[in-house]
């Protein structure tokens, strides 16, 4: 192994950074055939071996890929091109090992039993449920073998040279847009150490492919997730003020950067003056290796130039993390074929890089970096007015999604329309009790466990009746830090309710959950192409931060009732009288 391989492996303890040394010859974005596309995938995923699609393209290879795809070949040729099942599995059974062989025993050396948190929550019923999702990082910490590394065309997932706190359940890697809660909820666990390798990782991450993946798996490479890793950073910075290592990773916060702003920027114009916002695209064919069956399926009856424009809107909407919603469905289109995500300009992506902006702009402030500094607050002030006069719908009152095509406004109703309060990305104060009306009036806060993902019920998990954790902290803080009274009170109900509900649902499972039912009695959501998955890293982050800031406040008595808003309220009296 020649010094390079050997600081990659250990860079973490001798060589300083793991991205000092990434210049070396590193494999291109996905182009296996076992994994990413080929007949092998094709007959495995169709046969439906597994319930699940994303079993298969997680399992590791007995022998070299040359090796299995010339037994296949071979298979395939006697068979006369279609393998059938039983024999396909046990094909299948004889050259891979079950998803999960590739990491080792790991258990967060930084995890300790009283995190400070704790001594700021009054209710002991709370405390004691912090105590529990505090452990719950230990099960959900994965390390990945060095034979990864060193074999890497036997495994689909990508080494990291640090460990991670992966979701949960079927997300055996680390996700991107996930991540960010995670890291929020692990330096309030006081794991600091764990929670900078999982930056690192990611940093690692853009100098290796200039992106970072949706997840830590090849299939992934092509498609990343809503950029969150500047403000990763900041979070450890407001409690670290590590300046050396910001110095060192700031080129690589504005690679990223740089990467939206090429690959996934579009032009509007409007009212006389072209401005520029992102959205979600990712123009590679093929259905998606994880979801494969179910993604060919859905185009099985389209035309040739049909299925790949479909299976690219699939994608765009995963690189999103909402897939699927109803809010890519073309138009009032109903059903998933319809999906066509790249046309629109989502208020919640255009959002986050507007605080991606201004994060930038004070961290060049802060290393004494004035022209750098004035790029991005020059780009700040040009989203700010881009979100205003493309986003901004004066009759709702809101930030609504832009489509391209028709030019129109979404106005439906979707949590993430409040993000740019989320992000401070308005220069009119007056704005805030606009947004609070919206909100008030609309039928999101008739719900006691949350609010829901949109008010249409598409049978698809970014939809109602779920309710995401994400998506909670975004409303919640965007109303706690607008400076009105009135939003601030109306955050520490939805907080108060969000944390009633995931309790509740805690003390009846003895789980966490990716998602939860705004209707009934809090049981978990549902929805979409697999199972609700239990864990669960993203929730438990969320719960923290609410705990942080409400701790004093928040009580367990499930005995509440559902949040209402004004004009329900006088119906309700109206009918009562």
């Amino acid at each position: 192994m020649g010094w390079s391989g050997w600081c990659l492996a250990f860079s973490v303890i001798f060589c300083g950074f793991p991205w000092a040394v990434l210049n070396a010859d590193l494999p291109p974005p996905c182009d296996s055939d076992i994994y990413c596309k080929g007949d092998l995938l094709h007959q495995v995923q169709l046969a439906k071996l597994f319930n699940d699609d994303k079993h298969f393209v997680d399992m590791d290879l007995r022998n070299s890929s040359e090796v299995v795809l010339r037994e296949f070949t071979t298979l395939n040729t006697s068979e006369g091109g279609r393998v059938p099942k039983e024999k396909l599995k046990q094909f299948v059974e004889t050259y891979f090992n079950p998803p999960g062989t590739e990491f080792e025993p790991w258990n967060p050396p930084d995890w300790h039993e009283n995190p400070s948190i704790l001594k700021n929550i009054s209710d002991s019923n709370l405390r004691n449920f912090a105590v529990e999702l505090h452990a719950l990082w230990k099960s959900l910490g994965r390390k990945i073998k060095d034979e990864v590394r060193i074999h890497p065309d036997l495994h689909s997932q990508i080494f990291v040279p640090n460990a991670v706190i992966v979701p949960g359940g079927r997300f055996r890697e680390f996700y991107y847009w996930d991540s960010y809660w995670v890291i929020n909820g692990l330096l309030l666990s006081e794991m600091k150490d764990t929670a900078r390798g999982m930056i690192e990782n990611f940093l690692y991450m853009v100098e290796r492919f200039g992106l970072i993946p949706n997840g830590g798996r090849v299939y992934y490479l092509r498609r990343s997730q809503p950029p969150f890793l500047t403000l990763m950073m900041d979070s450890y910075m407001e409690k670290y003020k590590n300046l050396t290592f910001l110095r060192n990773s700031i080129d690589i916060l504005e690679k990223e950067y740089d990467f939206w702003m090429t690959n996934r920027s579009v032009t509007v114009n409007l009212q006389g003056k072209i401005h520029t916002l992102n959205r979600y695209h990712v123009p590679v064919d093929g259905p998606r290796p994880e979801s494969y069956s179910d993604d060919y399926e859905l185009a099985e009856n389209l035309t040739s130039d049909s299925r790949q424009s479909l299976w690219t809107e699939l994608k765009a909407a995963a690189e999103s993390g909402w897939d699927f919603s109803s809010r890519w469905y073309n138009g009032s289109s109903t059903e998933l074929k319809d999906t066509r995500t790249s046309l629109v300009i989502p208020v919640d992506l255009n959002a986050i890089l507007c605080r991606v902006e201004r994060t930038l702009a004070k961290f060049y402030q802060e290393l004494g970096m004035p022209e750098k500094e004035t790029r991005f607050r020059s780009a700040l002030d040009a989203r700010h007015q881009a979100i205003q006069t493309v986003l901004w719908d004066e009759d709702w009152g809101i930030w609504l999604d832009f489509n391209r095509d028709t030019q129109t406004r979404n106005p439906n109703f979707y949590p993430t329309n409040l993000a740019p309060l989320w992000a401070a990305c308005y220069s009119n104060p007056g704005l805030v009790d606009k947004v609070v009306s919206y909100l008030e009036n609309s039928k999101a806060l008739s719900y006691k466990n949350g609010i829901p993902t949109s008010l249409t019920n598409s049978g698809q998990q970014w939809d109602f009746p779920n309710a995401w954790p994400p998506l909670q902290h975004i409303v919640i803080e965007g109303l706690a830090i607008s400076g009105s009274t009135r939003a601030q009170d109306l955050a520490f109900s939805l907080a108060q309710n969000w944390v009633r509900s995931n309790y509740a649902a805690y003390r009846e499972y003895k789980a966490m959950f990716e998602k939860y039912n705004v209707e009934g009695d809090g049981k978990p959501g549902g929805g979409g192409e697999y199972e609700v998955q239990l864990g669960f890293g993203w929730t438990n982050g969320v719960i923290f931060q609410l705990l942080d800031k409400y701790g004093s406040r928040l009580t367990s008595d499930c005995a509440h009732y559902p949040t209402i808003s004004l004009p329900l309220l006088i119906i309700s009296l109206f009918i009562i009288m």
